[in-house]
This record gives structure tokens, sequence and C-alpha cells, in this order.
């Protein structure tokens, strides 16, 4: 969440070129509904040939965009709270011509904390703290404002919303012991981003897309269906997850750590978008890899399951796994698969595209958001 196979794990769920075939729009859009899936369709599919042809070259060519960053002033007056009580922060930069009216939010991803003493060491770090981010962030794949690396979005209103809750987004609490503090406010955080961006033209949207990635992709699941609830009802809203499809999995010593990781917090399990995903009715793609290198690492082989170290060639190259280790990779693969199947089968209003790639988050990054030979 923090930061070769067959190819039968595209197929299983996609369409020919990675989409899902069925349309992922709704009958409000206009005719160009469907930039979503497009648009992923067309960045990601050519991820492995672009890597391969080692196009970086092409990428770093390009004039970075620094966007500044921007403090919510009224926040601490709505309760909006960093863990260590700094002002919530996000990057906006304006958009253009046919895109004026567009927006795309993207969630910063970064992990979890999950108790008193990494939500502690957490709140002196940028991912707990706007006091220790940087003042400027690079915009680039999603986010990027050139028409060629960036066709559908490049003029949108593009917005990067920074994390510094630790829980996705979704905390409203606080820990004081009458020495030290922790604000865990992400849902009033939410809020209060969301309210300073409505005067600015968020609330007139006519287009608008809400993704993440990673613990950013979890708040996407989180947050999709009350996002629409501040834009106008003609809006064509939609909502991306890019490598927030985090699995209900038993590690390969059989125990459910990731479960345990989240039983810190709550006891419930919709946090796991494999529980969530049918209870969100605005429309949804999902980007993931079927081998999620977070996932694998973390929820399929934590450290603490590998105490002597067995996997650790197999992690740091998949082409250094023994059969054995294959075929559990294997087995993770259909176990996402199933718990997408559902979704795959009812879904009318959704999409995804699930790649077979050794990668975690795929759309912030312009070599697997767009390369030079992903038009063709």
């Amino acid at each position: 969440m923090d930061q070769d196979s067959d190819g039968e794990a595209s197929a299983s769920v996609c369409s020919e070129g990675g989409s899902h075939d069925r349309q992922p729009c709704d009958n409000r859009a206009e005719p160009e509904c469907c930039f979503l899936a497009l648009a992923v369709k067309m960045r990601v599919a050519a991820y492995v040939s672009a890597v391969m042809l080692t196009c970086t070259w092409c990428v770093l060519s390009e004039p970075r965009l620094e966007v500044p960053m921007t403090l919510v002033r009224n926040a601490s007056h709505q309760g909006a709270l960093c863990l260590d009580g700094s002002l919530p922060a996000y990057h906006l930069h304006k958009g253009f011509g046919a895109g004026a009216t567009n927006w795309l939010l993207q969630f910063e991803g970064g992990g979890w904390c999950n108790d008193l003493e990494s939500c502690f060491e957490r709140a002196g770090t940028r991912r707990g703290s706007t006091r220790y981010m940087s003042k400027f962030e690079v915009f680039s794949g999603i986010l990027s404002n050139n028409a060629s690396l960036n066709p559908d979005f490049y003029n949108w209103n593009r917005v990067k919303l920074r994390y510094c809750d630790g829980a996705s987004f979704a905390g409203d609490a606080k820990f004081d012991n009458g020495t030290s503090i922790l604000y865990f406010r992400g849902q009033k955080i939410w809020r209060a981003i969301i309210n300073d961006l409505l005067p600015k033209g968020l609330s007139k949207a006519k287009k608008a897309l809400l993704s993440g990635c990673s613990a950013g992709g979890l708040a996407s699941f989180l947050h999709c269906d009350n996002f629409t609830s501040f834009l106008p009802q003609n809006a064509s809203v939609k909502c991306l997850s890019d490598a927030g499809f985090f699995l209900d999995e038993k590690d390969i010593s059989l125990n459910h750590s990731m479960r345990a990781f989240y039983e810190e917090l709550i006891s419930l399990q919709c946090l796991f978008p494999q529980y969530a995903l049918e209870f969100i009715k605005t429309p949804f793609f999902i980007l993931n890899s079927a081998y999620d290198v977070y996932q694998f690492h973390h929820i399929l082989v934590p450290p603490t399951a590998d105490l002597h170290g067995r996997w650790n060639r197999c992690k740091l190259d998949p082409a250094a796994c023994n059969p054995n280790q294959l075929s559990i990779l294997q087995g993770f693969r259909k176990d996402m698969l199933t718990a997408l199947n559902q979704f795959y089968t009812y879904s009318r209003r959704g999409g995804m595209f699930i790649n077979s790639c050794f990668a975690h988050c795929q759309s912030e990054s312009q070599d697997t958001w767009l390369a030079i030979d992903s038009q063709g």
C-alpha cells in the first residue's frame, strides 16, 4: 500500500486491448464519455514493451512540470489536520481550453500507520505532516500537461491531494494523552480540500475523475460516491483506483496478516475493496497488476512470514523464483481474479485493466502511463 506470466491475467478480465468489454459510462455522459476506459487502455497496454525498449530518454527529455503547494488555510476551523496538527494541502494545476471545466483529483499514496508507535513516527515525516513535504510536486503520467504524453487529461484541472493522515483519508478521531497529540482526521481533510476547490471551479465541473494510487487508490474506493455529492447532477463523474485493490488474502504461513493489520484500527472488513466495491454506485475503473509488487512483498510474503529470508531473491527478481514460489504467485493472481470476477460479471458501469506486470502504481509514472509506442 506504500509503496513472466502467461498473459491470461489480462485476458481473464479484459477484452482485447485490456479494457472491460462493457461500457464504463452512464447515459448522462457526452459522446466521449468513455474517456477513462480509453485512456487507461491506451496508456497501460504497452507497458512491458515500452520498458523493454528502454525509452526513458524520451520521457526525461520533457520539461518537468512542478506545481506549488496550496495549504488549506481554514482547515483547522473544520477540524481537518494532519497527524501532527499541521494544515492539509494540495497541488492544483489549472485547466485550459476544452478542459477548463473538467477536473481530475488524485489521492497521494503512501501506506498506513496502524498503532500509536508507527503513527507518532509517521507524524514526524512527510507522510504525516505538511511541514516536511516538498513545496512543489512534479506532475507526470495522468497528471501531465503534455498533450502528446497525456492526451485525455493534459488540459484538465489536475489536483494532487497530499496524504498526511495515515489512513487513506478515512479517519475522524484524536489521540491526546496529556503530553502528545495525534490527529486522525483524514475524512475531514478530504472535505476541507473539496470545500477549498469548489469555489475554484469544481462546483461547476462538467466532467470529473477521482483517482489515486496505492493507499490513495484505496481512498478512491472509499470516497467515490461521496465525491459525486459535491458536483452538479448533470456532471459525468467517474472514479479510478490504481494499485488500490488490496486483497483479503492469507500469507504464505496461512495467516491473515493484512486483516490483522486493519484490525488494529477497525474490526470491519469493508476497508477491503473486494467487499466495498459492490456498494459503489458511481462508474468505477480498476487498474491493477495481478502480481502487484507491494501485495507480493507485504500481503503474500510479509517479513513476519519469511523470517529466514527464503523469498528474498524471488522478491528482488521473479526470474529467481523456484517452481514452488511461482506456483504460490500464480495462486495469488488467481485469487485476485476471483475477487474481481463479480465486478467484471455484473458491473454495467465500470471497467478494469488487470495486467501481469510486477509493478505497483502505473498511472503516475510517465513510462507506464504513456510510452513512445503506446499509441500504435
